[in-house]
């Protein structure tokens, strides 16, 4: 709203003009209410990050060591995680001298070792259930070294790669001398 002028006699027969100078003041609850009307809207609406986990089924422990499954060893593909995010493989189990390749988890790296495994070895009957499933059985052993990091890359490329089928065990002094072998020589092959 727009003040009036307000005249006043200056003395001498002229009159003054002049306005009528007040503070400005402006009402800051109306501003407030909304901004805690949109802190509570967004609130209620907005989801919180869920953690994100990933299954393992764990076997149980109680097992009589009877129970143990013999798998042959062409359907095995062993895993060794190393130092600075290196890869190491090899097909089967033996402590022998295989032959070791050496990965990254680049997009063409363990996940492409992995489908061409899978693809290679392809399906089997199981002999409990007579059910077809993934032949591939995959091992997967951690170098004291290796970076937690690594072992969740690993297991994101078994879900990845829908292998089903692996398992999480101990490095062995023979996996310890093929990785400290192959470093030697500064390199490796691809199986």
């Amino acid at each position: 709203m727009a003040d009036a002028p307000v005249v006043q006699s200056g003395g001498k027969g002229a009159p003054k003009l002049g306005l009528k100078r007040t503070s400005t003041r402006i009402d800051m609850t109306p501003m407030v209410d909304l901004a805690f009307l949109l802190i509570t809207f967004f609130m209620l609406t907005t989801s919180l990050n869920k953690p994100q986990t990933m299954e393992i089924t764990m076997p149980d422990r109680n097992r009589n060591p009877g129970d143990v499954m013999k798998v042959r060893e062409s359907r095995t593909l062993t895993i060794l995680l190393g130092e600075k995010s290196r890869v190491y493989y090899y097909q089967g189990v033996t402590d022998e001298e295989p032959d070791l390749g050496v990965s990254t988890f680049a997009a063409d790296g363990i996940r492409q070792v992995l489908l061409e495994k899978k693809e290679q070895i392809g399906l089997v009957r199981n002999e409990k259930t007579g059910k077809l499933e993934d032949g591939i059985i995959v091992i997967i052993k951690a170098h004291d070294g290796a970076r937690y990091k690594s072992m969740v890359d690993i297991l994101d490329e078994m879900n990845i790669t829908d292998i089903g089928t692996y398992a999480i065990v101990d490095i062995t002094p023979g996996d310890l001398d093929l990785i400290a072998g192959v470093d030697s020589l500064g390199g490796g092959t691809r199986i």
